[in-house]
């Protein structure tokens, strides 16, 4: 059965916002992902284009007859009623509704009108056929938004209505800072999208910042599109901060095959500079309470493709077999080790000396284990690419070996001509090895990096046990909480689980090595339950009895 894992694996633009200073490296962030007559169309910051998909699994890009030339700028998108799709996203921020029938043809035509003053659009157009713009950007400033008159050139009515602003003393992941942990400037508010479900309005909005490894979404609902709104009580609705690709946040939530929802959000790289980002998508749920929540647990492992029915979106239980396991490469440029190619940290990376065609990583898993998928990560040190650049191709090798003396193809992309920067390839048959070696054979940038050499699938051990002596320590400041628990001796990592009720443990923060969490994501009002769980290459523990802390 298909499978995808995150970061997604599309033809990511390199950045022309920093080109001034010569720094390159390729971003996407703040997708606007909208159905149009069965087919899903993406639109990404500064993308000089967008991306089509007829699955939401396999994407590719339109170059599109009329567009931005410095591309669209945190993109709104709607599908209006398989007519014509709409999309505002002017880099200046003053702009005109462009609008097509033919999106993959591209010949966008702009309403004959300008909006001003717009920053993160978000277009809504209700069943009625009333026409809404939400939008705002600001560490001060709350969201906004206006009716526009969609007969009339979507011209906006004369009353503005401020929505909310965060409140970061109060809902501890609107605190600004990696971990949350910035203790002067105030988070930003930015990212709205709206979704209706069953007569409910979700105004979401992202925080505290897209640079950071907490950046998630969180939604206000209402029962008319103009508020008032209530805080959702389970924010952040879609939030990822442990782990390989993190953050979740400036998204879009769409509805998929068979009715499955999903979320895209933007996940930090930002090496390069803040803006370097990739894009991830969740599975995403309206409970019986209609309380929505986006599924990030095992979020960047392999999960089922949006197209399996019954179980899409759903963690495929193939484990990472490659986790700070011993790496020896060809040749290793100053500091960047071989080993940042399997520490599960996306801002670190082995470059090799030069690139080419003699250059590889040779992975010593210790033990024999059935690989079902790879996922490799290249990322861009000293590039010199600007744009979106033509003709650009990766093509390498992976084998593996029981004895490191015999291999096998695991995957062949020697006469690959696609651009793929975070390639992953489920196997068609699983192999059981010991060894995995890349061989390069071609990239495209000046330096040959790569942050993540990612193996996933099955040991032939066990599973960790479960759990001992968990505790949740809610401090003074009810922001926090400390979480603690003995370590179990063969575990990689922990998921650690949380929610507002037992049957509610929609968020999680997966830890690597530590046996503690220090959590300032809560809510000073909220009362609040917990678990964690042990995982390791052979699979994943019972959970603890759930927590309820005050």
């Amino acid at each position: 059965m298909s499978t995808y894992c995150n970061p997604i694996n599309i033809d990511y633009t390199y950045a022309v916002y920093d080109a001034h200073k010569d720094i390159s490296y390729r971003s996407g962030a703040d997708p606007a992902v909208v159905e149009f007559r069965n087919e899903y169309y993406m639109f990404v910051t500064r993308s000089m284009g967008y991306w089509h998909s007829t699955d939401l699994q396999h994407w590719s890009f339109i170059h599109p007859e009329k567009w931005y030339f410095q591309g669209s700028n945190a993109p709104a998108a709607f599908n209006y009623k398989d007519s014509v799709l709409y999309v505002a996203g002017d880099p200046s921020g003053s702009m005109s509704i462009l609008y097509t029938d033919n999106p993959k043809r591209g010949d966008w035509k702009a309403t004959p009108a300008i909006l001003g003053d717009l920053q993160d659009p978000a277009l809504f157009i209700d069943d009625d056929g009333q026409a809404y713009m939400y939008w705002g950007s600001s560490n001060t400033y709350p969201l906004r938004v206006k009716k526009l008159d969609k007969g009339h050139r979507f011209k906006p009515s004369e009353e503005t209505v401020e929505l909310f602003k965060l409140h970061g003393d109060q809902h501890g992941w609107e605190r600004f800072g990696e971990n949350h942990s910035d203790t002067v400037l105030a988070g930003y508010m930015e990212g709205a999208w709206m979704t209706k479900h069953e007569g409910k309005y979700y105004l979401q909005y992202a925080a505290p910042g897209t640079e950071f490894n907490v950046y998630g979404d969180g939604a206000y609902i209402s029962d008319n599109p103009l508020g008032p709104f209530t805080y959702a009580p389970n924010n952040p609705v879609s939030y990822k901060p442990g782990g390989f690709a993190n953050g979740a946040g400036h998204g879009s939530t769409v509805e998929g095959p068979g009715g499955q929802y999903w979320h895209f959000g933007s996940a930090t790289v930002s090496v390069n500079m803040n803006w370097e980002r990739r894009i991830s998508m969740f599975p995403t749920h309206f409970d019986k309470d209609g309380l929505m929540h986006v599924n990030t647990y095992f979020g960047d492992y392999p999960h089922y493709a949006p197209a399996i029915a019954g179980r899409e979106g759903a963690f495929a239980g193939w484990m990472l077999l490659s986790y700070k396991k011993p790496v020896k490469a060809s040749s290793v440029l100053q500091d960047f080790r071989a080993d940042h190619m399997v520490d599960e940290n996306i801002k670190t990376f082995w470059v090799a000396e030069e690139n080419n065609d003699q250059q590889w990583v040779e992975i010593d898993l210790q033990r024999p284990g059935t690989v079902h998928a790879i996922q490799l990560n290249y990322h861009d040190y000293q590039s010199d690419l600007y744009g979106k650049v033509p003709g650009l191709y990766h093509r390498y090798r992976i084998r593996g070996s029981a004895d490191g003396k015999n291999w096998i193809t695991l995957v062949d992309r020697s006469d690959n001509y696609k651009d793929v920067p975070n390639d992953y390839v489920a196997l068609g048959t699983p192999q059981t090895v010991r060894y995995i070696r890349f061989q390069n054979i071609h990239a495209p940038t000046t330096n040959l990096a790569i942050s993540g050499l990612r193996v996933f699938g099955l040991g032939q051990g066990k599973a960790p046990q479960q759990v001992r002596n968990f505790k949740v320590n809610r401090r003074q400041d009810r922001r926090d909480a400390m979480i603690s628990w003995d370590r179990q001796p063969n575990a990689q990592g922990y998921n650690v689980l949380w929610g507002i009720a037992p049957d509610k443990l929609y968020s999680s923060w997966m830890v690597y090595d530590n046996n503690s969490l220090d959590l300032k994501s809560l809510s000073v009002d909220q009362t609040y339950y917990f678990a964690v769980e042990a995982f390791n290459e052979n699979g994943v523990s019972a959970r603890t009895k759930v927590v309820k802390v005050e």
